[in-house]
């Protein structure tokens, strides 16, 4: 066979690129992948940026304590995800709506400011409400406790313009000290020693005023009513001490001899000899600390509210006069 007759077979191959090579998909992948966590990250950015500082301290404690016991764990409970993983407790943070704008614009999620008037109208309201709660105490444990049961007519309480009043009387054949002295009774200092627990359970300061009938105690003028009665207030004092009341309630001690009678009509009465303890509203308080405020007070009223106590229901005497 000749050269020229000789064909040429030529074998062609086709080589197929799937994924259409580097112009493939995958690339498009990632992108997406890397939009959406800087989409989350911008998102998280503009949340510091408008979320309050309460906002922000809850979703911090979201992500460090995943336990349903909050500010316990350190680990994730059991099925539960690890440290940063689902918490059981949902973060109150409200729509976005109720978020501020902008930097120091919080007062859409606080209340609104009350005025000084409102502040102290509400503030002398929770301190009636804690006095009338201490009056009804005494009045229940005086009628319940073995203690003071023997005494309650000697105890007598109301509610005035300075606060709670606590007054322990004098009783026919059964007096509160000695005659002539101011050395208390054991029952006297078993009353103020009950006394003591029940004054500490609310922060209010005390004022302790002594208190005398009209009988002249000597013809000695160095030491007459006016002294007798202010041992007596301290004496009191004395005993509230050593049943546990705080020292630093007491506000004021004062002796008011015969001045302020309770029965007026007979100031030589035993009644009249008694010790006042005043559990003092902050108004009463303050008075009584800066005197000058003493003329911003109201008058004295009658007694707003009494506990049944068994004594008889008196007027209120006038304000006291310290010596």
């Amino acid at each position: 066979m000749s050269d020229e007759s000789e064909s040429v077979i030529v074998v062609r191959r086709i080589k197929r690129v799937t994924g259409h090579g580097h112009h493939g998909g995958a690339w498009k992948v990632a992108y997406a992948d890397f939009v959406t966590a800087m989409m989350a990250f911008f998102l998280v950015m503009w949340l510091i940026g408008v979320g309050t500082r309460e906002q922000k301290a809850a979703i911090s404690e979201y992500f460090k304590n995943p336990s349903a016991d909050p500010g316990t764990a350190t680990i994730a409970p059991p099925g539960k995800m690890g440290p940063g993983g689902a918490s059981d407790s949902a973060i109150q943070l409200g729509g976005a709506m109720d978020l501020p704008r902008g930097k120091g614009d919080d007062r859409r999620n606080t209340p609104p400011a009350m005025s000084k008037e409102a502040i102290e109208k509400q503030a002398r309201a929770q301190e009636k409400a804690r006095l009338d709660e201490l009056m009804q105490q005494l009045h229940a444990a005086i009628q319940s406790s073995q203690a003071l049961a023997p005494f309650k007519d000697q105890l007598l309480l109301d509610i005035t313009s300075e606060g709670l009043r606590i007054q322990i009387v004098d009783k026919q054949n059964r007096p509160m000290f000695d005659t002539g002295s101011a050395r208390l009774k054991d029952y006297t200092v078993d009353i103020l020693h009950e006394l003591s627990g029940f004054i500490n359970r609310v922060p209010n300061p005390i004022s302790i005023s002594g208190h005398t009938d009209d009988a002249p105690y000597s013809s000695d003028h160095t030491y007459g009513n006016w002294e007798l009665s202010a041992d007596r207030a301290n004496a009191a004092r004395r005993a509230l001490l050593e049943g546990g009341l705080q020292d630093s309630k007491i506000a004021r001690v004062v002796g008011l001899a015969a001045s302020v009678p309770f029965d007026r009509n007979n100031p030589s009465a035993a009644i009249n000899r008694r010790i006042s303890i005043v559990v003092m509203t902050q108004q009463a308080a303050d008075a009584a600390k800066a005197p000058e405020l003493g003329s911003k007070l109201p008058p004295l009223p009658q007694p707003i509210r009494s506990a049944d106590t068994g004594a008889p229901t008196l007027t209120a005497p006038p304000p006291n006069k310290a010596i």
